[in-house]
């Protein structure tokens, strides 16, 4: 998935601070590619005025998000919240799976979740 956003050097360090991705490539002045923790690449950030900026707070969270699977959605939403994130879901349960959601800085929405069956 690819991001256009103001700043994207700041989300780099927000989003590698804070979510635990890598720096997989770095095209400085033009793009970041980030990684998870088996070195795949998961997201691209950029800024590209002429194509847009789109205003990711006013899409609805569940039109636009990223998920992530954690051991406890709870820690990592009020850690992201410490972290400048903004609660947008607070944590509950849903069919037997743990989850929550929280807006970052550029206002794009963050799903954290543990399930209670994990996908293959």
């Amino acid at each position: 998935m690819a991001l256009n956003l103001r700043d994207y050097d700041a989300a780099v360090r927000w989003y590698t601070g804070h979510l635990g991705l890598t720096v997989v490539r770095n095209d400085p002045g033009s793009k970041v590619f980030l990684g998870d923790s088996t070195g795949r690449t998961v997201l691209e950030l950029y800024e590209n005025q002429d194509a847009g900026l789109p205003d990711y707070a006013d899409m609805h969270h569940l039109a636009l998000h990223l998920a992530f699977v954690v051991d406890d959605p709870d820690e990592a939403a009020a850690a992201l919240v410490q972290a400048g994130a903004v609660m947008v879901d607070p944590p509950r349960s849903v069919a037997g799976d743990r989850l929550s959601m929280v807006r970052d800085p550029w206002g794009i929405c963050l799903q954290f979740i543990r399930r209670a069956e994990p996908m293959p």
